[in-house]
């Protein structure tokens, strides 16, 4: 059994697992169906349960299964980190880091932050894929990546939160904005005004949703977009009002001609942010590095584009929690 638990059968069991159908593993790996077959029936035969319930639209995972597949993802990612770790942090060569975040911190954070972290250590290499916070959870849960940095609104299943902060909902606004000197403002302050907004789905667009609903709020934007850069550049150049969290733009927005006000409603401080990695797996040399950089970076201590101006920080801290 021990060379099934940590041999091709655990593979080819993870990839049927992911796909629910022998036939769709077949195609990912490349592999005949008859061996993924044999592997999958030789680990139920060692483990003397079924690992799988067969269905007639698929295979969906057992009691058993689901056990052994957080075992196996764990395992996998592991394996794969170890063979490129021997020899310390500091004689890496060629390690690769794969991280996921939601879409507002790859415009500006996680680049400055990944790019310092390389002045330090230039063998350590990374690749970022930006989705939902919901598909960036379920990268790290499943093992598909190493640490998420994502918002979210309420705890997490299957991941460890390495590091959690206050993230409220901020309006971005031009400082020449009629608005831009108030301390606080509301969501209806803003709707007599040009307002850009995300799309359905993102945390920021739930909380606006919700706190529209709860007040009778009708907000109608001028731009909806996926893109936070391109909401960004189009509140610079139009001087609509933009919503964002402070560590999304806190290196740019002020040298942009921008301020940020906090939001009077309770809704909009309900948001975190996180840094997410796989439950119960002890992570490799890099990875622990890059998460205690990360989270230094985000507190500010390290900061790699120099930090929010003190004058920037003191509006914010106006607002309880807003530091985030």
């Amino acid at each position: 059994m021990a060379l099934s638990l940590h041999g091709i059968a655990l593979r080819y069991f993870v990839e049927v697992a992911r796909t629910g159908s022998i036939s769709d593993a077949s195609a990912r790996l490349h592999v005949a169906v008859s061996a993924i077959s044999r592997q999958v029936a030789r680990l139920e035969s060692e483990l003397g349960v079924a690992l799988f319930e067969r269905r007639p639209r698929g295979m969906a995972l057992s009691e058993a299964g689901e056990r052994l597949l957080a075992y196996a993802q764990r395992s996998l990612l592991e394996a794969e980190h170890v063979m490129k770790e021997i020899g310390g942090l500091e004689t890496l060569h060629g390690s690769m880091i794969k991280v996921v975040s939601s879409e507002g911190f790859a415009a500006d954070f996680l680049p400055a932050a990944m790019a310092a972290f390389r002045i330090l250590y230039p063998g350590i290499d990374f690749t970022l894929s930006v989705m939902s916070p919901g598909a960036a959870t379920r990268q790290v849960r499943d093992g598909d990546a190493d640490l998420a940095l994502t918002f979210s609104l309420a705890p997490e299943k299957g991941v460890k939160v390495e590091h959690t902060e206050r993230a409220p909902v901020l309006a971005l606004l031009r400082a020449d904005h009629p608005l831009a000197a108030r301390a606080k403002v509301s969501l209806a302050d803003l709707q007599r005004y040009p307002l850009v907004l995300p799309e359905p789905g993102t945390t920021i667009r739930q909380l606006i949703d919700i706190t529209c609903v709860l007040e009778g709020i009708l907000l109608e934007p001028e731009l909806t977009c996926n893109n936070s850069g391109a909401m960004y550049r189009y509140a610079q150049k139009s001087g609509a009002i933009m919503f964002t969290g402070l560590l999304s733009v806190r290196d740019r927005y002020a040298g942009d001609g921008f301020v940020v006000v906090p939001l009077t409603h309770p809704q909009m401080r309900q948001r975190s942010i996180q840094v997410q990695t796989m439950a119960g797996r002890e992570l490799p040399p890099s990875v622990r590095a890059f998460r205690d950089f990360l989270i230094a970076e985000m507190a500010g201590t390290k900061p790699a584009g120099g930090g929010a101006p003190a004058t920037a920080r003191k509006r914010v801290s106006r607002n309880p929690g807003a530091a985030g």
